[in-house]
């Protein structure tokens, strides 16, 4: 698996719940034998907390797992302990969206839908710093933080294993002035030097695109082993939801494709940003 802590972590948490369902014992068994409590076994499976190396060795016994496949899950479970990049910025990324920028670093393809404000992984830093002032609780140290995260995330789009970006911001974003004129200058031509990379696409939500399925914006991460299916990750205030069921994820992947049919071409797209520029810059 790529080389993420919280992607590890997943995986390894999927794979424990495959083997306890194909044991066919319940959360609640599988305590009892070990002499854990049922909560212990259920936050394993969901990827919550630390899972130790000899937890995942009591669990293949029960579950007479082969040992070339416990010895690759206590190594899952050793690798995912570790620490990413995104831990030494401490408070500056809160614990719900630490998960987020972790698989994030583990994907293969991302797709998203912003209906507000201008996607993370396109932002200018005076533009995330503007978005960052808002919250009134922040001390000029914190917003710094917080904006330095976000320009280290967008080191993904240039890796050697950058994933896929494929953004449909709606229009409005695009006219919701952020900062200053200046600000939004620099943002609109950021969009349009990004949209340059290969593996980025953007396109835009006009106006008169008519009715379209959605009830805010959402991103769905897509993971490049078979093993680890797609998810949906919605953020809200003061924390964040994933959506992991496949029929969530497969009705959200369908808005998706209904979005970017209606929005412009990466083209069209391309001329509304540059019209949009020229008339700011006046």
């Amino acid at each position: 698996m790529a080389g993420s802590p919280t992607a590890r972590r997943r995986r390894l948490a999927i794979e424990l719940k495959r083997l306890r369902e194909e044991s066919r014992l319940t959360c609640s068994q599988v305590g009892k034998q070990l002499d854990w409590s049922s909560s212990k076994v259920s936050r394993m499976e969901t990827g919550q907390g630390r899972v130790q190396p000899s937890d995942v060795d009591a669990l293949c016994r029960l579950y007479a797992t082969p040992d070339d496949l416990r010895g690759l899950l206590k190594e899952l479970a050793k690798e995912s302990k570790t620490k990413g990049w995104w831990h030494a910025h401490g408070d500056a990324i809160p614990a719900w969206f630490s998960v987020y920028v972790g698989l994030e670093q583990a994907v293969s393809d991302l797709r998203t839908y912003h209906a507000e404000f201008i996607p993370g992984l396109l932002q200018t830093h005076e533009y995330a710093a503007e978005l960052s002032r808002a919250w009134v609780d922040h001390t000029p140290e914190d917003i710094q933080r917080m904006v330095d995260v976000r320009m280290r995330r967008q080191e993904l789009l240039i890796s050697d294993s950058a994933p896929d970006l494929w953004a449909v911001v709606h229009q409005s974003a695009l006219l919701h002035t952020i900062g200053s004129r200046q600000v939004m200058t620099r943002q609109l031509e950021r969009m349009l030097e990004i949209q340059k990379l290969k593996n980025v696409t953007v396109q835009v939500l006009p106006f008169d695109a008519g009715a379209y399925p959605t009830t805010g914006s959402f991103t769905v991460l897509g993971f490049p082993e078979q093993e680890d299916p797609d998810l949906v990750y919605r953020e809200g205030l003061t924390d964040s939801v994933y959506l992991e069921e496949p029929k969530d994820v497969a009705l959200y992947t369908k808005a998706f494709d209904h979005l970017r049919a209606l929005a412009l071409s990466p083209q069209r797209s391309a001329l509304l940003i540059t019209r949009l520029l020229e008339e700011n810059s006046r």
